[in-house]
């Protein structure tokens, strides 16, 4: 009997201790103009147009500390009105508290979420948005964002590449840069730590061929990644591949297929195109990916640091 008292108290402890660990939170998986997107009739988009429980927000993370009741969102997209509701929702903290903003780049699904922060919206008072510098001059110098600034919506606060922000609790957020069509701000992705565990979100890259890091040490490096998986394979677009390159889910599977299975696991696929199967629920490519050790990322999902 006393074993098992023991034993009990063991589970409810560690039960405690996990619920008490920061997280990270899914708040959306597709890509910058969502799904469906504007004008598209496919059969998908014309199914997720008549039902609305198809639809998918636009890529987005959230980090959420339960110690010290602390929330950042990583990228404000399109759809951050509902993504906060979302964060709110989760927490049960219904004020509006936003410890921080993290950007990753200047493409539409990223940033333009900021234009809820303004006077025409929340009219926020001084979140602040993590920004490298390239990204930090844009907002600051083109309006509308720049009244952001002036109207002390948003605080900006620079980022340098592969220096850690720390956030406190032992929570880190370090920037480090990815090659990607950089016109008017650099790229980043984030590793996000607590000190026990770590997660990686790079939504946007080009090809893994044209970062200085291998991938697969990147998998082995960190407990939790969650990467770009714009499109499935090549042929999904009418237009040519190289105006909007990004490594293929295909071609991510093939370059990891020699780690462990275990390793495999931590890898989780996001910001898909409306084109791709595995965002229109395509349940022979859902099985495909799995079968080989991967996943998707669905929104609601937690992954524990």
């Amino acid at each position: 009997m006393k074993i098992l008292v023991t034993m009990c108290f063991v589970v409810i402890f560690a039960s405690i201790a996990v619920a008490n660990r920061p997280y990270v939170l899914v708040l959306g998986t597709a890509q910058d103009a969502g799904a469906p997107q504007m004008g598209c009739m496919s059969e998908f988009c014309e199914r997720s147009w008549k039902d609305v429980r198809k639809r998918k927000m636009v890529s987005s993370i959230a980090l959420i500390d339960p110690a010290s009741k602390k929330r950042w969102i990583f990228d404000a997209t399109p759809d951050l009105p509902a993504q906060f509701q979302l964060v709110k929702k989760n927490t049960g903290d219904f004020s509006n508290s936003i410890d921080g903003i993290f950007l990753t780049h200047a493409h539409i699904g990223h940033y333009t979420g900021l234009m809820y922060l303004g006077r025409e919206s929340i009219n926020a008072d001084s979140v602040p948005v993590f920004a490298m510098p390239r990204m930090k001059s844009m907002v600051e110098k083109n309006a509308p964002w720049s009244q952001l600034v002036s109207l002390k919506n948003i605080s900006l606060r620079p980022l340098e590449k592969d220096k850690g922000v720390d956030l406190g609790e032992g929570l880190t957020v370090t920037p480090f840069l990815v090659p990607h069509r950089d016109e008017f701000s650099e790229t980043v992705g984030y590793r996000i730590a607590s000190g026990e565990k770590s997660l990686i979100f790079i939504p946007d890259i080009d090809k893994w061929s044209k970062w200085e890091r291998a991938l697969s040490d990147v998998v082995k490096e960190n407990d939790h990644l969650l990467v770009d998986g714009t499109f499935y394979e090549d042929g999904e677009i009418p237009r040519p591949i190289s105006e909007v390159p990004h490594p293929f889910v295909s071609e991510s599977i093939d370059l990891l297929s020699g780690l462990p299975s275990a390793e495999r696991s931590k890898v989780n696929f996001i910001h898909f195109n409306h084109s791709n199967p595995l965002i229109q629920g395509s349940k022979k490519k859902l099985r495909e990916l799995r079968n080989k050790g991967f996943g998707a990322a669905k929104t609601g999902n937690i992954y524990t640091l």
